[in-house]
């Protein structure tokens, strides 16, 4: 079995907040840099991982210039990643996916963004590309077809995007979630409070809350600053409020005495509080900031409003057959 202390999740994708703000600044400032040049951001992506852009566009006068589209900024960008990280899980609750399909395909996601501006490749795209491929490494396989058709989507275009995705994750496809050292805290847990038949159901009841905890923190940017065994304390430290099952304290001081640790007790709650920071201060964009940022997100892409308007109507026409399709799956518009 893999582990996470000599892993690449360990070595390589585990950040600073200050290193995390600097890659996201940079893949934004690239991505002005090529609307700036090209007049679109987005790229076409070919099925063996090479992208390329379209001609430059060179603005025959001031005017033309300053109606060219108007790029995201860091915040907006960061907005849309929320949005599909959301609609990444209500892919993966559609088809009834175990939670470690999910985590993998989040963090996937989180990976691939930190190397790339959503303006260059469309998030939703990259969203269900992420899905496909967490349920390959994973060995729960879903063929590109079964997962395309059940949220009424081409299936070619996550075969496109597959190996760009592997490469903006440098093929570092192994990542650890907190969902099994929960499982392995629980269980020490139990023998820490020397748990009788009684304790076993509150035990159940502390478990399933923690996972709870964790799915919130694995929306956060925590994933990508704290090892997932610290990240799986912080979900059980939350659940524990809940249920008050132990001295959560004694416990913490309990694991760092039979461990040969690297922090000390003080340290360690400083990090479950900063965890705890990310998922209180996390917020998802509202129903008008989202319209907004589409629109600027599309216009980036080279989507004219009346290009829009023809989809719409075009959808319009179909919506009986589509609306039955989309029983099978979340909306992904």
């Amino acid at each position: 079995m893999s582990d996470f202390q000599t892993s690449t999740h360990r070595a390589k994708w585990i950040f600073t907040p200050q290193q995390l703000v600097e890659m996201y600044k940079a893949s934004n400032q690239r991505a002005i840099q090529t609307l700036d040049k090209y007049g679109t951001t987005q790229m076409e992506v070919d099925i063996d991982g090479t992208f390329s852009y379209p001609e430059p566009q060179i603005a025959k006068d001031n005017a033309e210039k300053h109606s060219r589209s108007k790029p995201l900024n860091i915040e907006e960008e960061k907005s849309m990643r929320v949005f599909y990280e959301n609609k990444l899980r209500e892919v993966c609750s559609a088809f009834y996916f175990p939670n470690k399909i999910q985590a993998t395909a989040l963090l996937y996601f989180k990976r691939f963004y930190l190397q790339w501006s959503v303006m260059e490749h469309q998030p939703k795209n990259i969203m269900l590309t992420c899905v496909y491929a967490a349920c390959k490494i994973e060995e729960n396989h879903v063929s590109a077809e079964e997962l395309g058709k059940g949220i009424s989507q081409d299936h070619q275009m996550i075969l496109n995007y597959e190996m760009i995705v592997y490469q903006g994750l440098e093929f570092d496809l192994i990542v650890y979630a907190p969902y099994r050292p929960l499982e392995g805290f629980i269980d020490d847990i139990e023998e820490f409070i020397q748990a009788e038949n009684d304790q076993l159901q509150m035990l159940k009841d502390l478990h399933e809350t923690a996972k709870l905890e964790a799915d919130k923190i694995m929306i956060t940017d925590a994933p990508l600053l704290f090892p997932p065994g610290q990240l799986a304390l912080a979900a059980l430290r939350s659940a524990n409020k809940v249920h008050s099952v132990l001295d959560f304290e004694s416990y913490l001081d309990s694991i760092l005495s039979r461990q040969n640790y690297e922090h000390t007790l003080s340290e360690l709650t400083e990090f479950l509080n900063v965890i705890d920071s990310w998922v209180m201060k996390h917020k998802f964009p509202s129903e008008k900031d989202m319209k907004h940022i589409n629109r600027k997100l599309k216009s980036c892409w080279g989507h004219s409003s009346h290009d829009e308007s023809k989809k719409r109507e075009k959808k319009s026409k179909h919506k009986s057959r589509s609306s039955h399709e989309m029983q099978n799956g979340p909306s992904l518009a």
